[in-house]
């Protein structure tokens, strides 16, 4: 398994990565923009990658900074909450 070499701003958008031979699947928790998506197109080259995301809404920098953190642990609680 490759450990993407990506900035830590980027890489905290990251909910999960998994690695399937030549398969690449990235779930973020929003969408990436373009800049965000070619990062990791280059860095992981020879690879198929496929995005996803949690969340289908768009979000400036500026909300995912102000946000993130009540963002990713109200995923967490509702996540642990499905028995």
């Amino acid at each position: 398994m490759k450990k993407l070499s990506i900035p830590s701003d980027l890489e905290e958008k990251i909910y999960d990565t998994k690695f399937h031979e030549k398969n690449v699947e990235i779930t973020t928790y929003f969408p990436l923009n373009k800049n965000e998506s070619r990062l990791i197109l280059d860095e992981l080259k020879g690879f198929q990658v496929i995005f996803k995301s949690i969340f289908s809404d768009n979000v400036s920098e500026s909300e995912w900074q102000h946000n993130k953190f009540q963002i990713k642990k109200k995923f967490q609680d509702e996540l642990f909450s499905l028995d």
